[in-house]
């Protein structure tokens, strides 16, 4: 269990609450852990009708916290330890409705798991980025695919290789996100939203949900994304974007070559 991940189940909503506001909610391994473990389980259980994923602080989450990523990279890790797995797997397989609050910065993983989120509601000054390329990294969560299914292959692009940022208003123009409010609401409506799924037959939920996802093929692209993104946490550009971060400067890729 990670202190930095509140569960507990209320009026049939599991709400699951990033709780690590002093680090703007980088998840680490045990919150991954907490978080997969956390789905999973609530798939079978009969207290819970919806998922409610929100977060302290003035962030959703900066992503992946990058000190792990840099044990990968340097061989201090293995990358079979690492357990995003669980969390991406559990979003994937997961029939129940998903809704998810975000204010603030959500970074990487914090934009990649709103694409497997049934409704999503952010504050309108909201910062979506998704910056692997910044670090020699590639997609995750199939948002390689899911990404660009939803806002074109342009944007997505845009938005993967040059770490162009959405505020949370432009987010819903595209349809990553259902509503953007003001930052002191998002947690209330997206909780009002939990509420109303509740209310609704969960069993045609689920079969609704299940129709309109390809779940097995989801699932795919994770394992190839899977692949690829740890062979690139080991090269020199992964290891030279992760050492700039850590020394607060500007990497230099040039004369790296793959």
């Amino acid at each position: 269990m990670s202190e930095h991940v509140r569960v507990a189940i209320e009026d049939n909503i599991l709400r699951l609450t990033l709780a690590r506001p002093e680090k703007k909610n980088a998840l680490s391994m045990a919150m991954y852990s907490v978080l997969g473990e956390a789905l999973t389980k609530a798939e079978t259980d009969p207290q819970v009708r919806a998922i409610l994923i929100a977060a302290e602080g003035d962030a959703f989450t900066a992503g992946n916290d990058l000190a792990d990523f840099a044990a990968v990279a340097s061989g201090k890790l293995d990358r079979k330890d690492m357990t995003s797995h669980l969390l991406l797997n559990a979003l994937a397989r997961a029939d129940k409705p998903v809704i998810a609050a975000v204010q603030g910065l959500a970074v990487g993983i914090g934009v990649t798991l709103l694409l497997h989120c049934d409704l999503v509601y952010v504050a309108a000054d909201a910062r979506l980025s998704t910056p692997f390329v910044s670090l020699g990294l590639v997609p995750e969560a199939a948002s390689s695919w899911l990404l660009q299914a939803r806002i074109g292959y342009a944007r997505a692009y845009a938005m993967m290789a040059l770490g162009e940022s959405l505020d949370g208003t432009t987010a819903v123009t595209l349809g990553i996100a259902n509503a953007a409010v003001p930052a002191s609401e998002v947690r209330a409506r997206a909780l009002a939203a939990a509420q109303q799924v509740v209310a609704r037959p969960i069993g045609a939920l689920q079969a609704t949900k299940r129709l309109m996802r390809d779940s097995e093929a989801i699932r795919a692209v994770m394992e190839r994304e899977g692949e690829v993104f740890a062979a690139r946490l080991r090269t020199a550009e992964a290891a030279e974007a992760l050492r700039a971060f850590a020394e607060r400067r500007a990497p230099n890729f040039r004369g790296i070559v793959g």
